[in-house]
């Protein structure tokens, strides 16, 4: 791989790493039992497409620290991806998301195979979870046997336990949070333990601690990526009311149909006068809602410039994000790649 960031390159790297351990892994899934056939499948399409971001600052976590490129580094960068796979498979089945990237949720695919049961929905539900718990068992797996020396493994070993802590500590308060009154604070809370973390933040550590990282440096990572996952969390907020979901791949209503505790609703409510409370009230929450109504929430949130205001969020955490990462004394390609992916993180369309 050359010194010049090349996204798509390292996307096909990491999707040829993904794609053959998964593949092997589904494979030996489904030996054991015909019928495990439909859930082998969904532990494969988990994995099938991806920005593979994670992966992306996992290695860049690395390389800042000044390590050569490496194959086994990357399957190890790789396995962030399935912690990611991990996450989607349980957040859609939370948010009973029948959408992802264009294609039914795990939960949704997985209906045919239990159409006898007499429990269908239920057991598709569960057929999911466990889907989830397998790719994150795989995400394990894939790290530790990437090839990489365990002295440099039991470097990074502790930052999993922190990774899954604070992954589902962000999980539980979105659902604590889902329904009740709109908080801007709590919700950037949720944002930064639910996404965060796990995106960005971690993954740089977690490259940093195997290359050996000082102290110095893993705190630059932080005060890097904590502003920037919170910004790559708030453009996801945006797309799912506002974004084309011939890219985004994802219902439009979900956040609203389930009253989540995103922060563009918080800073709707907090601009809302009584008038305009009273017509969110009656509108979210709603599983019927249809795309007049969804329109009708859009037009509050316009109206209030509460997507203005989100948007200045998002572009004061990317400030910062460079900002931290100007402070840093990290060689030449990782600074650009570094800098080149926090303005993709924050600007996309998907």
């Amino acid at each position: 791989m050359t010194e010049r960031w090349e996204p798509a390159t390292f996307r096909a790297r990491v999707d040829a790493v993904l794609h053959r351990f998964v593949a092997d892994e589904a494979d030996l899934l489904a030996a054991v039992d015909p019928a495990l056939a439909p859930v082998a499948e969904q532990v494969e399409a988990a994995v099938a497409a991806g920005k593979r971001l994670r992966a992306a600052f996992c290695y860049w976590g690395w390389r800042a620290a000044r390590q050569p490129e490496s194959d086994a580094l990357l399957r190890a960068a790789a396995s962030m991806e399935l912690v990611h796979a991990a996450a989607v498979v349980h957040d859609d089945l939370i948010d009973d998301s029948p959408l992802r990237h264009g294609r039914p949720t795990a939960h949704v695919a997985l209906g045919g195979a239990v159409r006898h049961h007499p429990r269908a929905p239920e057991a598709a539900r569960s057929l999911a979870m466990l889907v989830g718990d397998l790719l994150m068992s795989l995400a394990g797996q894939l790290f530790a046997t990437s090839g990489l020396p365990a002295a440099y493994l039991g470097r990074a070993r502790p930052l999993w336990a922190a990774l899954a802590r604070d992954l589902i500590a962000g999980e539980c308060l979105e659902i604590l949070h889902t329904g009740g009154a709109p908080d801007t604070a709590a919700s950037l809370k949720v944002i930064r333990y639910k996404t965060a973390k796990y995106t960005v933040e971690q993954p740089l550590l977690i490259g940093g601690s195997l290359a050996g990282a000082g102290e110095r440096l893993r705190e630059g990572y932080s005060a890097y990526g904590l502003p920037l996952g919170e910004a790559f969390q708030l453009r996801d907020d945006l797309l799912g009311l506002f974004g084309d979901p011939r890219y985004t791949g994802k219902a439009g209503s979900d956040d609203v149909r389930g009253h989540r505790p995103t922060a563009l609703l918080a800073e709707t409510w907090r601009l809302a006068g009584p008038d305009e409370r009273e017509r969110l009230n009656a509108l979210l929450g709603r599983p019927d809602l249809d795309e007049d109504g969804l329109e009708a929430v859009r037009d509050v949130m316009r109206r209030l410039r509460a997507p203005d205001r989100v948007e200045h969020m998002i572009t004061a955490r990317v400030e910062e994000a460079l900002a931290a990462l100007r402070d840093l004394d990290v060689p030449a390609p990782a600074d650009a790649a570094l800098t080149a992916l926090a303005h993709s993180a924050a600007t996309r369309r998907s």
